[in-house]
């Protein structure tokens, strides 16, 4: 059934309409293996098969963001680019109210909580406006990894840097030291509430997939796979940005502004009472399309 009101994708997102197949194929020629015809004649992949969706990712970040060294563990998340790429850009709307034009280059400091092995905010954020990010996570591989991918493209390097968050139950706490300051926090937090739920999640998601594919449109999910921190935690993404929420009062003079995605529309209510009593200074929520779903953007200032 069709999303009524799906807000359009953002402008500036260069991921507009259909994939340009044959572009990606010569910047990846890997991805050629997986290319087949639907049943209106265009190219396109299978959906549900992780290989070919990790090389059309592959080929996108080549493509767009100029990085030709991208490589993620097996059963590690594969994200939507169009829909992650949205995020950036009205992060960089917002801080153009503010301004009065988009800033660009190093003077801007981003912090990425939970950026996984994919690196995909940061990739997207420093190609696209020249902005330095710190990423952060709890599983070393992730941080490992993206610090290969840095290391292997030298358009990464002096961007991007990651830290471990060593403490599970922390976000912000040993991640932001006494001397950073930060423009914009950002984070995709975990969905689900239980390994259970994350695993039938995608089991659905499988299946609908391997029914009805289409790579002619930006409409696919492609965030297959994803490790426990990725997909899910106690509580759900609603406990989650509540102790974002909290921990965020500590750091009021060391990040201009706090967001967070908020995939349940039904969370936003709760969310913002608990800002409220945050004594959040300012508080937005800004629609956006997320692949087959809309997704809202939860912003605040203290």
């Amino acid at each position: 059934m069709p999303i009524l009101n799906k807000p359009p994708i953002h402008a500036r997102n260069p991921h507009q309409g259909r994939y340009p197949i044959d572009a990606l194929c010569q910047k990846s020629p890997e991805l050629t293996q997986y290319i087949k015809q639907n049943p209106r004649g265009e190219k396109t992949i299978d959906f549900s098969d992780p290989q070919a969706v990790k090389a059309l990712n592959q080929a996108i970040i080549a493509h767009y963001y100029q990085v030709k060294h991208w490589h993620i563990p097996e059963g590690y998340l594969c994200p939507p680019i169009p829909g992650r790429a949205d995020y950036i850009h009205y992060l960089a709307d917002l801080l153009a109210d503010e301004k009065g034009h988009i800033p660009q280059g190093k003077n801007i400091s981003v912090l990425d909580i939970g950026t996984g092995a994919n690196l995909i905010y940061p990739i997207i954020g420093s190609q696209s406006y020249g902005w330095r990010f710190v990423g952060t996570d709890i599983d070393p591989v992730s941080i490992a990894t993206g610090q290969m991918i840095v290391k292997s493209n030298p358009c990464l390097n002096g961007k991007i840097q990651l830290r471990q968050q060593a403490n599970p139950n922390k976000i912000f706490d040993s991640i932001i030291q006494p001397n950073d300051y930060f423009d914009l926090s950002m984070c995709n937090p975990p969905f689900h509430a239980s390994a259970d739920a994350a695993n039938k999640a995608n089991q659905r998601k499988r299946t609908n997939l391997a029914k009805k594919t289409d790579a002619t449109t930006n409409k696919d999910p492609l965030n297959f796979g994803g490790k426990n921190a990725e997909l899910w935690c106690t509580g759900g993404e609603l406990a989650f940005i509540k102790k974002m929420i909290k921990e965020s009062l500590n750091y009021t003079e060391q990040v201009g502004w706090f967001s967070s995605l908020v995939s349940k529309r039904e969370n936003i209510s709760a969310l913002k009472k608990e800002l409220n009593r945050a004594n959040a200074q300012e508080v937005r929520v800004i629609s956006m399309a997320q692949g087959q779903k809309v997704s809202r953007l939860l912003v605040w200032r203290h």
